[in-house]
């Protein structure tokens, strides 16, 4: 018989044998690999009678070949799980072949003896088709966590890490972790946080990468990063002594912290040196020693971007997310939801401003989709504080990019804990969100009526609610209301007048944004058909009108910090001029714009030595009161102050700058 039949009754298959380190073995003959399986048949076919000498030479042949070729493709040694695991009635089948078909040949000599291979062939074939029918039936069924630990075989990995998934539901990744409220706004994908996934999609590929493509295929060491990958023009990254430690882990959701070296928190202090010395070159110096600062490269960036060169802006954000990447902790996700970042940390909140100024960048870019993704990944880290008021944009950005229904689920989601319908945003974009429903092609006529209704219902009370919004609104979008509208006390000047500077503050902050989404013909012809609605209302003293008037008077008495942070951050201009003074007289840093009143502090600069002041005349006095580091005995340019902004750099400086960045002055 031979070892190919013996297998088959077994119910192995070639291949299937369990691995073995001797196999592998270069120093083994083939002949000593013959002996052995020689010595394994005889033990197995004692009661089998020896087959016609053609098939000792065949079965001979066929042995030499698999011992030369057992280290020809060691891919044919790995066993499949479904075929692994043995099976008792193919075994009982197998055996009792083996033994009908032994008796046979005891009984009569004369029979010819390739009948009994035949016969075994066939039951081996019938065993072999049994078993791939279980094979898919095993496909199809699924079984319990429980049952899968027990049933899985040892040597099987990827099935292993499966089930130890599983029992629990916990994983790094879970879509429970973080609260099932929040799991459709903070779901970040990987793909979407690049912007050629984007721009592929609109020009196609070979327009987006152009001559990149062989230029990247002949790097030695491609990057793993996700929201950035490392240029040609850039200087080689090394570590700039930032790291990311895991605080604790407390119900699924895993608190980080960005740390600074000591070697960093040198660097640090001097940047801060150079922040007062109210010299830029010194901050272009520090980056050239440094080029993977972050607080210097988040405020060079505001200067080129000042200065209209947005291509260096841009680089210069994309160098800090680089740097910052490459500093994560092993375990912090940027999909997952559950990685939080505290913001009251002065370490962490560079990554909270380079995240939102690259969205920025995107989103003027024309990549609206990319700028959500960011959008959503600055919103897990902290979703509770919120610090940088990320729910006053996420609205706009979805209608850029038409994800109505995502829109409203999260109002409807998190309007119970959040109060989202007191904000302007939210008011009249999920009631614009439900008229871009209605107005589907794929809808039901009965579906698109509810939507159509919910739309009509909610955009008037938003006007009740804001009615300081559709003025300014008309303004940006170029229509010249209806002379009905602009002598009614409802919408006049008196409703803007009247109402507070913190509402102020967010309606400017909303028609600044999203007046572009309002300026379609349809939508116009029904933010008109609404107005006559909400004058007709108010003509008619309808109660809810005095109701949310009192309510505009209760609240909106002060914005919280992260607003005005927020304000300062977006650098619309209606927005800007109604902060309060309490914001506009304090000195801002666009690397740090109002930092919390209760930061937690790790370290902190030395006090300088105070120089005495005896000998001091009047005149030093004076220049010392408005420049803090003015000394009278060493020489200071006085030709910028930058207290508050890098927005008052001057231009003679900035050419410098941008020559030192690319290298062309030593210092």
């Amino acid at each position: 018989m031979s070892t190919r039949a013996l297998r088959r009754l077994r119910g192995k298959q070639r291949g299937q044998e369990a691995l073995d380190l001797g196999d592998l073995t270069l120093g083994d003959s083939p002949e000593k690999q013959v002996d052995e399986e020689e010595e394994e048949e005889q033990q197995l076919d004692v009661a089998n009678v020896s087959p016609p000498a053609n098939k000792k030479d065949s079965s001979r042949k066929s042995k030499k070949n698999k011992a030369q070729k057992s280290l020809g493709n060691i891919y044919e040694l790995i066993c499949d799980v479904d075929n692994e695991a043995e099976d008792p009635h193919l075994d009982e089948e197998a055996a009792k072949t083996d033994r009908n078909t032994t008796s046979g040949l005891e009984k009569d000599d004369n029979i010819d003896v390739d009948k009994p291979d035949q016969k075994l062939q066939e039951a081996s074939a019938k065993s072999s088709g049994n078993q791939v029918k279980k094979k898919k039936k095993k496909k199809k069924t699924k079984a319990s966590p429980e049952e899968g630990l027990r049933t899985v075989p040892d040597d099987n990995i990827d099935l292993l890490l499966e089930n130890l998934e599983q029992p629990n539901g916990l994983s790094l990744q879970s879509e429970n972790c973080g609260g099932s409220d929040r799991r459709s706004v903070l779901h970040v994908e990987h793909r979407n946080l690049n912007p050629e996934t984007e721009l592929k999609k609109y020009f196609g590929a070979r327009a987006v990468l152009g001559d990149q493509r062989p230029r990247h295929r002949n790097r030695q060491f491609q990057s793993s990063n996700w929201m950035t990958a490392p240029k040609d023009s850039w200087p080689r990254h090394s570590r700039p002594g930032l790291s990311m430690t895991l605080l604790q882990s407390q119900d699924g959701i895993q608190y980080f912290t960005f740390e600074h070296s000591r070697d960093y928190q040198q660097l640090q202090f001097k940047f801060l040196d150079a922040v007062e010395s109210m010299d830029p070159n010194n901050i272009v110096a520090l980056l050239q020693l440094n080029p993977y600062h972050i607080d210097s490269l988040l405020q060079l960036s505001d200067v080129f971007r000042i200065q209209e060169n947005q291509e260096m802006a841009r680089d210069l954000i994309e160098r800090a997310l680089y740097s910052l990447e490459c500093a994560f902790h092993p375990l912090f996700s940027l999909t997952s939801g559950t990685s939080r970042l505290d913001y009251l940390r002065p370490e962490n909140r560079a990554f909270y401003l380079a995240l939102y100024k690259h969205m920025i960048f995107l989103e003027k870019r024309g990549c609206p989709r990319t700028a959500l993704e960011y959008c959503k990944l600055i919103l897990s880290l902290d979703p509770d504080s919120d610090p940088l008021c990320m729910l006053l944009i996420i609205d706009f950005l979805m209608l850029r990019t038409r994800e109505y229904q995502a829109l409203l689920q999260l109002y409807q989601d998190w309007e119970e804990h959040r109060n989202l319908s007191q904000l302007p945003n939210f008011a009249f974009s999920t009631a614009l969100s439900h008229f871009h429903l209605s107005k589907q092609e794929d809808m039901d006529p009965e579906e698109s009526d509810k939507q159509r209704q919910k739309a009509d219902l909610m955009l008037q009370n938003a006007l009740i609610m804001f009615p300081g919004v559709l003025m300014p609104l008309l303004d940006l979008c170029s229509v010249q209301p209806d002379a009905a509208v602009t002598s009614h006390s409802f919408f006049g000047p008196k409703s803007q007048i009247g109402q507070s500077l913190a509402l102020a503050e967010l309606t400017a902050l909303y028609v600044g944004r999203t007046y572009n989404v309002w300026r379609e013909a349809g939508v116009m012809l029904w933010l008109e058909q609404s107005v006559r609605e909400v004058l007709r209302r108010v003509d008619a003293k309808d109660p809810l009108v005095e109701d949310y008037q009192n309510k505009r008077k209760q609240r909106y008495q002060s914005a919280p910090r992260n607003i005005h942070r927020h304000v300062l951050l977006c650098e619309i201009k209606e927005a800007i001029s109604s902060l309060p003074l309490e914001v506009t007289n304090q000195p801002v840093m666009s690397f740090d714009p109002l930092p919390p009143l209760d930061s937690v502090i790790s370290y902190a600069q030395p006090e300088r030595q105070p120089v005495g002041a005896s000998n001091e005349s009047t005149l030093s006095l004076f220049f010392r009161s408005l420049l803090p580091n003015f000394n009278l005995q060493q020489k200071s340019p006085l030709g910028i102050v930058w207290v508050r902004t890098a927005h008052l750099w001057t231009s003679s400086n900035l050419p410098r700058a941008s020559n030192c960045l690319q290298g062309n002055i030593p210092f």
